[in-house]
């Protein structure tokens, strides 16, 4: 009967894990789920404050809505971007309904290519995370629970995608359920 009590939680522990690992990429749309999300803001952080309550990995796309007529999106260099310079995008898009795939890790940055919106608070910058690596890429595994001596969990791991994220969690899975023996041992 104990060992099912301990059995369950690390079950459910693996079950979730094993969910985020096979998640597909994740689609954004910008600002939210509005008719036009790539508009002039109400605030000049607004799209800021928007990316960063999001975490973008490699694989994901950003969806921008706006009115073609009027505004575009541009990708620019981080320098331009900070000046709000318009002649020298990396990418122009101009169709309205832009889905922009985030293919590499760090930082991404859109301005409004109409005249005077990034100044006025019209731009996004995006990070992506980098793909966790797998345990064989040089890295050493993280201690057992009886090699920690400050008696404290380590947080678990971030999810990522692809094969040997699978790996990865399942073995931070392990972890969890070493440490939870090792503290129930130690405490309960």
């Amino acid at each position: 009967m104990a060992a099912l009590k301990t059995l369950v939680p690390c079950l459910a522990v693996l079950l979730f894990v094993s969910m985020i690992s096979f998640s597909e990429a994740r689609e954004f749309e910008v600002g939210g789920k509005k008719k036009t999300s790539w508009e002039l803001p109400s605030s000049p952080d607004e799209f800021n404050k928007w990316a960063q309550i999001n975490r973008f990995q490699i694989g994901d796309s950003i969806l921008l809505t706006y009115d073609a007529k009027s505004d575009s999106v541009l990708e620019v260099s981080e320098k331009d971007y900070k000046t709000c310079n318009r002649s020298n995008p990396i990418k122009s898009y101009t169709d309205g309904n832009t889905k922009i795939t985030l293919d590499k890790s760090g930082p991404f940055f859109f301005i409004s290519g109409a005249e005077g919106h990034c100044q006025k608070g019209q731009k996004l910058e995006i990070w992506v995370l980098s793909a966790k690596h797998s345990s064989s890429s040089g890295h050493s595994p993280a201690p057992s629970p009886a090699e920690n001596h400050h008696h404290h969990l380590a947080p678990a791991p971030a999810p990522s995608n692809g094969g040997s994220g699978l790996r990865a969690e399942l073995m931070g899975a392990l972890r969890c359920l070493e440490c939870w023996l090792w503290f129930r041992k130690t405490y309960l």
